[in-house]
């Protein structure tokens, strides 16, 4: 008579603390990212509410992991035995959205702290870092934490209006900038520095949010300019402001025929 094998239909991987252990070492880089996500959720909570950290601080904190986060996935994205100093690279290099919020901390590390700057890099450390939060909690095991499961769930599922947010974040951040700029918040080169930033984000292949945001946003303007109720100079002022930002577009990409 044969004996009864007790892990008999128990075939999937196995769960816990030293499943978490084992997920640990193989993805190093990957639980790297997550920690330094979380860091900049933290430290954003932490610049709007300075409880047990002064908030100019936690402001340079979330820009500095968020710079952290985009070089461990512009590694990722570009090993280092690709580098080479060609046009060729230098043009992959800036397709990468990774090198686009690399240099959006470098812009804003000598600007006065706001808000606004923090807000893009926090829903995109939020979104990714609760995706993977999931991986974490299924290595530990299918019952664990529930009530963790459900609020990555709500950021998941809220995730193409978190990108829509981002995106309309970066946009509106340029007058911002460039308004800091005017008063002596930030130095006067800043404005032209996050225009690259703001056109690389529009050309984005990998994110086509902000490029969306910037059509919606338009054709918001000129809904809201063909009214008959709204006075001709206003009317004026939005159709040269839609003008204005047309021709600082960068030109579109010819489609593969």
């Amino acid at each position: 008579m044969a004996e009864p094998n007790p892990q008999a239909g128990d075939t999937g991987p196995p769960k816990g603390i030293p499943a978490l252990k084992a997920h640990v070492i193989a993805n190093k880089i990957d639980v790297a990212l997550w920690g330094i996500r979380l860091l900049t959720v933290l430290c954003t909570f932490g610049y709007v509410l300075p409880v047990f950290n002064n908030s100019v601080s936690a402001f340079y904190k979330a820009l500095l992991a968020n710079a952290a986060t985009s070089a461990l996935r512009l590694h990722q994205r570009i090993p280092a035995r690709e580098i080479s100093l060609s046009r060729e690279f230098v043009n992959r290099f800036f397709l990468e959205d990774s090198a686009h919020y690399l240099f959006y901390s470098l812009i804003f590390m000598n600007v006065a702290p706001n808000l606004l700057i923090l807000t893009p890099i926090f829903l995109f450390a939020l979104l990714h870092a609760a995706s993977y939060s999931l991986t974490i909690l299924d290595t530990l095991g299918q019952n664990s934490m529930w009530v963790a499961r459900l609020l990555i769930s709500l950021v998941e599922f809220q995730s193409r209006n978190i990108l829509r947010v981002a995106a309309l974040a970066e946009i509106v951040l340029f007058p911002l900038v460039v308004f800091m700029a005017l008063v002596g918040y930030c130095g006067l080169m800043t404005p032209f520095v996050y225009y690259y930033f703001v056109t690389w984000r529009y050309t984005s292949r990998r994110n086509p949010y902000t490029r969306n945001t910037f059509r919606e946003l338009r054709a918001a303007a000129e809904r809201a300019a063909s009214k008959p109720a709204l006075p001709g100079a206003l009317r004026s002022a939005i159709l040269a402001a839609v003008q204005l930002v047309c021709r600082l577009a960068p030109p579109a990409e010819p489609q593969p025929q």
